[in-house]
């Protein structure tokens, strides 16, 4: 049985509109106004005690909402009674059962509209309306947040357990009723089961953990119980705004942030995550879909031993709103998707040490930077035109979310509606901006100056980081130079044995003995490596001239890939003839790789290698951003 198909045609980015019909669940969307809120229950949460509509919450299991302190938590212990394995969990992700009773749940086990206001600090919202609603379109449950603050310390402080999944192609194929499923990008939630609005004005404060993995008492070792994040759901969720979008979710969380099994799409609101792992997972692989519409994304992640900004485990799709995300500085990436990520609209700025780029046809022009060194994430981000007129200006310590992190970076992705195809940026780093911003991203028509900042220069394009001969030096027609011809058998993507994806999150020498990734993201190469190194590329170039020595003087990944070529196309710079902005370089064999300070965007998706500082501070040069 083929359990997944997935598209393999070009996929046509797609804007997703409301009343479209697209793959997976259609329908009208959940109202999120206020004038339609009159008749949700209203849910006052407190330590003291909690009421419901003006009364006191029940204890009744048969109540549409009640309280109970019977929370799902990973236990400490390794083995049921019986000496079935218990779990995954590590020490670190055990609770007592005191700690857990402590807790008190907010158990919503009907359909409807709920209000929730107040605070819990040991507690959990949970919203389960049983196991047949996944298949009953009518069991949909919408929470609005509107000043509330939940703090849980064993478990996800919010979660919805089974309501409708709208997603019906999914569900047929997952119990089996159907042979295959093909996963697509466009997909429609409006008529999901688990649905959030961030009520207009109010602050919501989101404080979780998660809990680990536990097993069937069955001796399989099958899946019980596994929530990852500080907000989660098992079936697909939309999160929106209410009608000026300005309402505030803050999620704190010990592991990940927010988090669904399924489908997640965000169309409005402020949502702020800081996380010790990844901020944002849909976890179903290979079927799993994130979109973003709209509303203002921030994003710290990684603030454990891993984690990217957004984790897909199938697509992700960007077509508004705003999107920062910061990954662990080490080892992750700002955006991260399986299938592909596609970016149509909005701005997003993503950091991390190397990037998920956006598909070749997605609708919006983006830049994929990759420094030669760790970039200061607490130093602005500014492009300009040729002109000097800013089109873009991100300054982090501005940032409430990302301002209290300090996170370096080494490759970023850029993407604004003010990119556009077949002109000349320049990109700036530090600096101060002098303008209107919100949360650290500044409306470019309301800069009035920059200074301070050093614009940056790139030696290459299509980074080599995916691979030895990366994009390959291809000519500006994306063409093979005669005689630079990969060798017989090679296929597309295919690298020397033991030489892992220097774009991976992992060390891409780690299969080579003699080669050390350190954790500032330097190199460690002993004689050794550097013999197995040269081994390695001699089977794509038998006539290559790089020596032993060569490979010990190299010190971080973009030298290796200076060396062996990696970094030698032009695509993403001028056409022959126009090459202004380069640095003069001498000719011959030993020349060095051409750098030039005029990032030219020749497609939609463009990439940039080795950005360095070009080493002349901007308001000393006659090209600097200009005042307004």
């Amino acid at each position: 049985m083929t359990k997944l198909k997935r598209r393999g045609a070009a996929l046509l980015a797609l804007t997703m509109l409301a009343g479209t019909a697209f793959s997976g669940c259609s329908g009208n969307p959940n109202a999120n106004d206020s004038d339609n809120w009159a008749d949700a229950t209203q849910i006052v949460l407190a330590d003291d005690g909690i009421t419901v509509d003006g009364n006191a919450v029940s204890e009744s299991e048969g109540s549409a909402v009640y309280t109970s302190h019977d929370i799902v938590y990973y236990e400490d212990r390794d083995t049921y009674d019986n000496g079935n394995a218990y779990g995954e969990g590590t020490d670190a992700d055990k609770h007592s059962a005191e700690d857990a009773a402590a807790h008190t749940v907010v158990n919503i086990t009907k359909a409807g509209t709920y209000r929730v206001t107040g605070s819990l600090s040991k507690g959990q919202v949970a919203v389960d309306l049983g196991e047949d609603a996944k298949r009953d379109p009518e069991a949909v449950v919408t929470l609005i947040l509107d000043g509330v603050d939940i703090t849980c310390e064993v478990a996800p402080a919010v979660i919805f357990y089974d309501v409708y999944e709208c997603n019906e192609a999914w569900v047929a194929y997952d119990e089996g009723e159907t042979e295959d499923y093909e996963a697509v990008p466009d997909v429609d939630t409006t008529k999901a089961g688990a649905n959030v609005i961030i009520a207009d004005g109010s602050v919501n404060n989101i404080d979780g953990a998660y809990v680990s993995k536990i097993y069937k008492d069955n001796g399989q070792e099958k899946k019980l119980h596994k929530y990852d994040a500080a907000f989660y759901s098992k079936m697909t969720m939309n999160v929106d705004g209410g009608d000026r979008g300005d309402g505030v979710l803050n999620i704190t969380a010990s592991n990940e942030g927010l988090d669904t099994e399924m489908h997640l799409t965000i169309n409005g609101g402020k949502i702020n995550i800081s996380s010790g792992n990844d901020g944002i997972n849909t976890n179903e692989d290979n079927v799993s879909v994130t979109t973003i519409n709209g509303g203002s994304l921030h994003i710290v992640a990684g603030l454990g031993d891993e984690g990217d900004g957004i984790d897909s485990n199938g697509y992700l799709m960007i077509n508004g709103g705003t999107v920062i995300s910061a990954a662990k500085p080490q080892s992750d990436s700002g955006l991260d998707a399986d299938l592909g990520s596609y970016i149509n609209g909005g701005t997003v700025m993503a950091t991390g040490s190397t990037m998920d780029w956006a598909e070749s046809d997605s609708e919006q022009v983006t830049m994929n930077l990759q420094f030669a060194a760790a970039q200061n994430n607490d130093e602005a981000i500014v492009v300009t035109t040729e002109d000097g007129i800013i089109v873009f200006a991100y300054d982090p310590d501005q940032d409430e979310t990302t301002g209290s992190h300090n996170r370096g970076y080494q490759g970023a992705i850029l993407s604004s509606p003010n990119f556009e195809v077949g002109k000349t940026y320049y990109v700036y780093v530090g600096g101060d901006v002098r303008g209107t911003d919100v949360d650290g991203l500044f409306d470019p028509d309301s800069v009035t100056g920059f200074d301070g900042g050093v614009k940056q220069e790139f030696t290459g394009t299509d980074v080599g980081m995916r691979g030895f001969g990366g994009g390959g030096n291809r000519d500006f027609g994306g063409n093979r130079p005669e005689g630079d011809q990969r060798p017989e058998g090679f296929e597309p993507g295919e690298r020397p044995e033991g030489m892992g994806d220097p774009g991976s999150k992992r060390n891409p020498f780690e299969n080579i003995e003699g080669v050390t990734m350190n954790e500032d993201g330097t190199l460690t190469i002993t004689e050794d490596g550097a013999a197995a190194l040269l081994k390695q590329m001699k089977e794509f170039n038998a006539d290559t001239e790089v020596t032993v020595e060569q490979i010990l003087d190299c010190t971080d990944g973009r030298q290796l890939m200076e060396l062996f070529g990696g970094f030698g196309n032009n695509r993403g710079q001028r056409p022959d003839g126009d090459q202004n902005g380069q640095n003069p370089q001498p000719e011959g064999d030993n020349a060095p790789v051409i750098s030039s300070t005029e990032f030219y965007l020749t497609d939609k998706v463009n990439a940039f290698s080795g950005v360095c500082d070009e080493g002349t501070n901007a308001p000393a040069n006659d090209d600097a951003p200009a005042e307004k």
